[in-house]
């Protein structure tokens, strides 16, 4: 078999994606959309630099993700449309999909608004496509790994989800390298983390309960603290089924102590009133800084991801961990967070052009057939391993 896809972004990540259907997704057909002819353009010709005989067409098109109304013509004949934009452009983007008859899945990161896209269950059952949020790293293959070890137990009681992306030795300031859109970083450090605790839904804020925890070399000693989105849906999903269920990121140590401290003093707000009665936008000026100052071209970036279910099997207490530790590839230029972020998306959208996703609109945990999901990641170059005891 053969597929179309459609994939919203022609950035890093929408780069990444149509690199790995080429290779991985039996694509026929990839579509670049972007609002920038120029950014569509230069990602045809580096996918087709990095697969020079592959089968697969690519396209470049432009759409305005702000205008969804537009977009049916471009959807039209596709199997899958993939959102790498910013999630505040899914739920419409969702309609979209379901009324072009496309199924459709993203990169997430906000779960009032997954919330929101899972509320077109129904239009999309009807259609017969399914809808598919987070699909990236975290939230997104972390979420995976946890229903994965929480079915392969005959009781979970406690889920530790754990990710970061990071330079590859700390660097600057901050001891991080900007590896992903300044807004969604944000984003993280913003609000609450929902979590699971004694079994009951509770909101814990973002940047708090700073841990210590230690990875293999090169990574070594890090720290990691509550962010908002992690868990996604699963905290809704696995209620009344586990007891703990909690994501933090991982950053090296130091650097959630001065990011409480902007936050503090106001730096990460649109507009500030003064006591003079001035107000000050000192956002802008923030995401300037942090866009200059901690690009580190020089610097390779990896991820970590670790994800810790802890419960009962044939009597018997059994931790089961998966761990997964990516680096930049130097053969094709994609970074760890693009590689980590995009190629399990990537899978998901082959899942669903394959019609193995049922149609309707699911928690990420709930529609994949997870064996399946977990024997295919390899071949998409995403290793994670296991472990029990």
């Amino acid at each position: 078999m053969s597929y179309t896809y459609v994939i919203l972004g022609a950035g890093r990540q929408g780069v990444a994606l149509a690199y790995d259907l080429a290779r991985n997704g039996e694509a026929a057909r990839v579509t670049l959309a972007d609002l920038h002819t120029d950014v569509a353009r230069r990602a045809i010709e580096r996918l087709q630099a990095l697969l020079p005989a592959t089968p697969c067409r690519f396209a470049a098109a432009v759409c305005d993700v702000a205008r969804p109304d537009t977009l049916r013509p471009l959807l039209a004949g596709a199997q899958v449309v993939v959102s790498a934009v910013p999630y505040r452009f899914n739920v419409a983007l969702t309609d979209a999909a379901v009324s072009a008859g496309c199924s459709f899945c993203d990169l997430g990161g906000n779960t009032d608004v997954v919330r929101q896209q899972l509320a077109r269950h129904e239009p999309a059952a009807a259609a017969g496509v399914s809808v598919v949020p987070d699909c990236g790293l975290a939230p997104g293959l972390g979420n995976i790994l946890a229903a994965h070890g929480i079915a392969a137990l005959d009781t979970a009681e406690d889920v530790h989800v754990r990710c970061g992306g990071l330079p590859e030795r700390p660097v600057g300031p901050l001891g991080y390298k900007l590896v992903f859109n300044f807004d969604g970083l944000i984003n993280e450090y913003s609000g609450f983390g929902e979590f699971l605790r004694d079994g009951r839904r509770v909101q814990v804020p973002a940047l708090t309960e700073p841990e210590e925890l230690e990875f293999p070399p090169p990574v070594g000693r890090c720290e990691a603290a509550v962010t908002s989105g992690g868990t996604s849906t699963c905290p809704d999903t696995f209620a009344g089924r586990v007891r703990t269920y909690d994501y933090k990121t991982v950053r090296y140590p130091g650097h959630f102590a001065i990011m409480r401290a902007l936050f503090g003093l106001g730096c990460l707000e649109d507009r500030v009133k003064l006591a003079d009665g001035r107000v000050v936008e000192p956002r802008p000026v923030l995401r300037a800084l942090f866009e200059h100052a901690l690009a580190y071209p020089e610097v390779r970036d990896l991820v970590v991801l670790r994800c810790t279910v802890r419960g009962q099997r044939g009597g018997r207490a059994v931790t089961r961990v998966y761990d997964l530790l990516d680096r930049h590839d130097e053969a094709t230029g994609f970074s760890a967070m693009e590689r980590t972020t995009a190629f399990p998306a990537a899978l998901v959208a082959h899942l669903q052009a394959r019609r193995l996703v049922a149609p309707g609109a699911r928690p990420l945990e709930l529609s994949l057939p997870l064996d399946t999901y977990m024997a295919e990641l390899p071949q998409h170059d995403v290793h994670v391993t296991q472990r029990e005891s």
